[in-house]
């Protein structure tokens, strides 16, 4: 029963959000994403210690709280724009599409294997993902922490298909099909500001020690692919695009240190991404030690 009302309800909030003029629905699904921010204390507090990390350590008070809704109300945002999609022709796509750094993306897709594409749980992927298969007609292949029960991946797998993507599940195949992707000038995605499983690397994120996938970099060092920092922020009715300059991959050492090396770099480039909007990073789990104290 639960299985069912999960996967009903998902697709209840894609009817809902497709039926829906497009500012009064936002507004909904806003005010029921802080109304969700409410009502879930332990998630609240977490977003809190969150928002002293990347916004202000004196963070406190009503703009603490009014901070937090606005990452609860966001997130809700993501969701309304992410489900109103697959529903969307080429010239809507394009009208709430824009980026920055289209010469940092020309230069990753020049290259002789297909580039990585890395970013953090920023405001709204999924829009610029679908810009890429729909309007610049680029194979794109999502690496995806899988979800529980397996009917509700499956109902997010498919969802994401019709946005053009392939779905790889993270887990023990995932390595060889990303690979065999990137030989194929194919793009892989990867969302990788926190850790959930594998190999993980130690870096400073936000001034405390914590783990970062060990992946992106690991990659990038065996098949020569570029690897890509991008942002994807929710502006208005759209989104706007920041694409930075691939990392320097290219090996300086043992294979550890340069796999350490690079992710360091990485977290760098996501603090820089998350700090201009930090209401618009939906981590809403614990991602430091400290967390879980």
């Amino acid at each position: 029963m639960r299985i069912f009302s999960a996967v009903s309800g998902y697709r209840f909030l894609t009817f809902i959000a497709r039926l829906l003029p497009k500012r009064f629905g936002n507004s909904v699904f806003r005010f029921f994403g802080k109304l969700a921010g409410r009502l879930n204390k332990d998630r609240r507090s977490m977003v809190g210690k969150h928002l002293r990390r990347t916004k202000s350590s004196d963070l406190d008070g009503k703009e603490m709280q009014k901070s937090i809704d606005e990452v609860f109300a966001s997130y809700a945002t993501y969701w309304f724009q992410s489900f109103r999609l697959p529903g969307m022709s080429a010239e809507k796509i394009l009208e709430g599409f824009d980026y920055e750094g289209k010469a940092n993306l020309d230069e990753a897709l020049s290259s002789e294997v297909g580039p990585i594409i890395v970013l953090p749980h920023l405001g709204g992927w999924e829009w610029a993902a679908f810009w890429i298969t729909k309007i610049r007609e680029i194979p794109l292949n999502a690496v995806v922490e899988p979800l529980e029960p397996p009917e509700v991946f499956e109902w997010f797998r498919d969802f994401r298909s019709s946005l053009g993507m392939n779905v790889v599940p993270l887990g023990a195949s995932a390595g060889s099909e990303v690979i065999a992707a990137l030989q194929a000038k194919e793009m892989v995605v990867l969302l990788c500001d926190r850790h959930v499983g594998g190999a993980g690397v130690e870096v400073e994120f936000f001034g405390e020690k914590t783990l970062l996938p060990a992946g992106p970099a690991t990659l990038a060092l065996r098949t020569g692919a570029p690897l890509c920092p991008i942002a994807v922020y929710i502006e208005g009715d759209g989104v706007h695009g920041l694409v930075n300059p691939p990392l320097q991959v290219e090996r300086q050492g043992r294979l550890r240190d340069d796999v350490q090396r690079i992710t360091q770099e990485l977290a760098y480039e996501f603090e820089n991404f998350i700090r201009k909007a930090p209401e618009q990073w939906h981590l809403l789990q614990p991602n430091w030690p400290s967390d879980y104290g």
